[in-house]
């Protein structure tokens, strides 16, 4: 082989037929065609597959834009404004010089975020509250030429290749501080985020969407797993559940407390005479908790087997002289006191009536 023929088949080799992406990642959004020198031959070939978008850019200004899978001849047909931006009025046969971006249009699936600071939120209950959360979500580039371009031109830049890593911390900065915002609007007490988890999780994605749109990324899925709160705040919360769990029977609770308590304030200084005063603001105060809290428990029963209380007994009436005379005098008549009672009684009830001496 002459020196002749290796210069042809060295000028051969800098030509391209295919232009292609075959991806067997998982995390790359983004690649660049690596020319290093060679140049796409005219009326070479485009393999654009599913999933993926072909990018042609000429000195980093847009060009056509490939988003359907197919073959492509690479012509002034197929390439309308890469033709214009080189003046190709007429066709050309000189090779392309251009450079290709793909993108991957796939949905990228269970990305985590947390937030890496507690988030402060005002809750009716407790006051000011750090809280956590965490959580997945997807993103995806959408399949349209202007969202494309804005991916490419926001975050993909001049690398060679763009991966998940390289946005997503700049992604879970973007959750946490909607999520912060979202929070605020919903006005949730920290016992109720919990229960409406989802409520939570759609507010804060339609609140992220259009920022992430601003950066050519679609976000698909947003879950928010239930949030953590601090160990103060959950103590709090063990102690209301206590409380209230111990609401319909803290009457008898107290006054069980203080039965117990006697035996040891008798054998002590002060014995039984302190107890009493003791035990006098036990109950009352236990009286107070019940009454409050037998409010927010209304229809509970009382317990099998506790004492009722009995009862006051209605006063007396009073009698008059003549029922009091009459009441004696059939006492006497049933030889039940004698003539000497009968007389002592009859002057004592006069007296008490103001009659007599």
């Amino acid at each position: 082989m002459s020196l002749m023929d290796n210069f042809k088949d060295w000028g051969k080799a800098q030509f391209l037929d295919v232009v292609q992406w075959l991806d067997d990642s998982n995390d790359i959004m983004a690649w660049r065609f690596p020319f290093r020198g060679q140049e796409i031959q005219n009326g070479g070939k485009l393999i654009v597959r599913p999933s993926q978008a072909a990018v042609f850019m000429d000195e980093g200004r847009f060009a056509d834009v490939f988003v359907q899978p197919n073959t492509y001849t690479l012509n002034t047909q197929n390439l309308p404004i890469l033709a214009t931006l080189k003046g190709w009025k007429f066709g050309f046969e000189s090779p392309i010089k251009s450079d290709v971006v793909y993108v991957n249009t796939k949905l990228f699936n269970d990305l985590g975020w947390g937030t890496p600071n507690p988030v402060m939120m005002r809750d009716p209950d407790f006051g000011m509250v750090r809280i956590k959360a965490h959580g997945i979500y997807s993103i995806q580039v959408p399949e349209d030429p202007e969202a494309i371009k804005m991916f490419i031109k926001q975050l993909v830049g001049t690398n060679g290749q763009y991966t998940i890593a390289d946005c997503q911390d700049q992604l879970r900065k973007t959750i946490s501080s909607k999520l912060a915002d979202t929070l605020t609007e919903l006005k949730m007490g920290a016992l109720d985020l919990n229960a409406k988890l989802d409520e939570v999780g759609d507010a804060v994605r339609e609140k992220l969407q259009a920022e992430f749109l601003t950066m050519g990324v679609k976000l698909a899925k947003l879950v928010v797993e239930p949030f953590t709160l601090p160990e103060e705040v959950e103590a709090m919360m063990d102690k209301r559940t206590s409380v209230g769990m111990m609401a319909p029977v803290m009457g008898a609770y107290t006054q069980m407390q203080v039965a117990d308590s006697m035996p040891i304030a008798a054998a002590n200084e002060g014995g039984i005479a302190g107890l009493g005063m003791g035990a006098g603001l036990g109950f009352g105060m236990g009286g107070m908790m019940a009454n409050q809290m037998a409010q927010a428990n209304q229809g509970y029963q009382q317990p099998m087997g506790m004492a009722q209380a009995a009862p006051a007994a209605p006063a007396a009436p009073v009698k008059t002289i003549k029922e009091e005379l009459t009441d004696l005098k059939e006492l006497f008549d049933s030889q039940l006191i004698s003539q000497a009672e009968f007389d002592a009684q009859r002057t004592a009830i006069m007296k008490k009536h103001g009659m007599g001496g």
